[in-house]
């Protein structure tokens, strides 16, 4: 029986939710899920510029895995790229620190160290949780 899956430590979501082809409208496009814990990937080394042992450590992974989840999210980047679908950026294994909200009056990302439901930027009560994982708030 494999041992189960760690979860990958994520500083800070990314500021949008995902990315589509220009000029096709939404509700014609495909998509594909980009996971948090490959985007992470892609900014911390494609980004940050930082080496993939170093970027591993971020993560609190190994550098094997931080290999095998950025080559799962480049794969994806080209699938959208090359067959023109949309990118959503959500779900995975992982935890954090933080607790992370976007606002569906303003659509601005809130990140905060306790639980929230008023947005900083418009003051709205409209807040949508982006990391429902429970499990993401647990100080490891």
């Amino acid at each position: 029986m494999p041992r189960p899956k760690r979860n990958r430590f994520i500083a800070r979501p990314p500021a949008m939710e995902g990315f589509k082809p220009f000029g096709i409208p939404i509700r014609d496009l495909e998509p594909v899920i980009l996971l948090y814990e490959e985007y992470e990937t892609i900014r911390l080394s494609d980004y940050e510029g930082m080496e993939q042992e170093q970027a591993a450590k971020k993560m609190k992974i190994s550098r094997p895995t931080f290999t095998r989840i950025y080559r799962q999210a480049r794969s994806t980047i080209a699938q959208a790229f090359v067959e023109g679908k949309a990118i959503f950026i959500e779900g995975g294994n992982y935890h954090t620190d933080d607790f992370w909200y976007r606002c569906d009056q303003c659509m601005k990302l809130n990140i905060s160290s306790k639980e929230s439901g008023t947005c900083e930027y418009c003051y709205s009560k409209t807040l949508r949780k982006l990391n429902i994982n429970e499990e993401s708030h647990e100080k490891q």
